[in-house]
């Protein structure tokens, strides 16, 4: 991480999903940097367990936020779905299940749909702060070339839909605030190992929430509702 911005030492940093190998990393960093008054971890495994999918837990968290009476600076929602025991990627559109997509909707949009309607309106009128949530390359739709991972790749485009369209609505009302996706590359965690192929640049976690946390650093109001990868290089939509 470099240098602090202005605010930030009186400001905290909330990172959803923080149990998740990204999110936990990122959270050390911030920990370990001092830079905010406090960073609150927010989970389906914290404290008080917050389920992005549920619309009341998301309600509680903001509650829990506010309650803190500390200007919200940072938000990161570091958490998604692309497998688990009963769904795998599909190779064709063959495979397509309605079960399946709505999980993958459920996870990569809705939920961070949901965080931001009930965050949004707590970042300071004034004064920078930034909203980050997690997307993928593959959520491109002029990047795509190879097809397949339908359900992930729908769900992520539509999550970067979410967050441009957002980010106008937040420009008006509160200009210094900067609201974004970022596609954090291949990185050794659960989501990704078993898709990872030879030849990628794979990263550990504490690698990728450096990268992450220093591309967030450099950003500026007049970059909200952009696409951007751990490089800080803008991402086609």
């Amino acid at each position: 991480m470099t240098g602090s911005q202005p605010d930030q030492e009186n400001g905290i940093a909330v990172v959803f999903g923080a149990t998740g190998s990204i999110g936990g990393a990122i959270v050390r960093q911030l920990e370990a940097a001092g830079r905010y008054s406090r960073v609150l971890s927010l989970s389906r495994r914290s404290d008080r367990p917050v389920d992005i999918t549920d619309e009341a837990s998301v309600q509680r968290a903001a509650d829990q936020i506010a309650s803190t009476g500390a200007d919200l600076r940072l938000v990161i929602v570091a958490t998604g779905f692309l497998h688990d025991a009963q769904f795998g990627p599909e190779k064709s559109f063959s495979a397509l299940d309605p079960a399946h997509m709505a999980a993958a909707f459920a996870n990569n949009a809705i939920g961070p749909a949901l965080v931001m309607k009930h965050v949004l309106p707590l970042l300071p009128r004034r004064g920078r702060s930034v909203f980050a949530a997690l997307s993928a390359r593959v959520g491109s739709i002029s990047d795509n070339r190879l097809g397949g991972w339908h359900s992930y790749r729908a769900s992520k485009a539509a999550l970067n839909q979410m967050i441009r369209t957002c980010s106008i609505e937040l420009a008006r009302r509160k200009p210094d605030a900067v609201c974004v996706a970022l596609h954090p590359g291949t990185v050794d965690t659960g989501l990704s190992r078993p898709f990872s192929k030879s030849g990628l640049n794979v990263r550990p976690p504490e690698t990728a929430a450096r990268e992450l946390l220093d591309v967030i650093d450099g950003l500026t109001p007049v970059q909200t509702g952009g696409f951007f990868d751990h490089t800080g290089k803008a991402v086609a939509w």
